[in-house]
């Protein structure tokens, strides 16, 4: 399976690319008021207003340090209402978005701890510089908010 890999802080984190549309260097973004801390604003992506999601804040509530390798990794975020599955774009920033791993996906150790508040908290995947914690993102937005972050067109 092939994974963009970042960090949230020191730690490191991976998504499959399967999901990934684009790698974009920061924007300056529109704050959204009264949204959820973690809601870093908006942007236009080729003419279409996308949502971006700070991954540092979401993760460890801190915001993402603005570096070179500060990223918005737009994805195709997977909504289903039960009949139906359709995909919006979402954008993702991550602090030092530069490189990517091919690991089967049988190496994903689950881990012993779950956090129910962090569904989006997939296997861990060993390599020789530590963990890899890798991130499910269809789970990163609970249910409430999918409706108001990413309507339907």
């Amino acid at each position: 399976m092939l994974m963009l890999l970042f960090y949230v802080g020191d730690e490191r984190y991976a998504i499959s690319a399967k999901s990934v549309v684009e790698v974009v260097p920061m924007v300056a973004l529109k704050k959204v008021y009264h949204a959820p801390e973690y809601v870093a604003g908006l942007f236009n992506y080729r003419g279409q207003i996308v949502p971006v999601i700070d991954l540092c804040h979401l993760i460890q509530n801190q915001t993402c340090n603005l570096h070179l390798s500060t990223r918005i990794i737009m994805i195709n975020y997977l909504i289903s209402d039960g009949k139906n599955n359709v995909y919006r774009l979402l954008g993702l920033m991550a602090e030092r978005v530069t490189e990517t791993m091919n690991k089967p996906e049988n190496e994903l150790i689950t881990p012993t701890i779950t956090v129910d508040a962090s569904a989006y908290l997939g296997g861990i995947i060993n390599d020789e510089k530590g963990m890899i914690q890798y991130l499910i993102v269809e789970n990163l937005l609970p249910d409430s908010q999918q409706a108001y972050l990413l309507p339907e067109s």
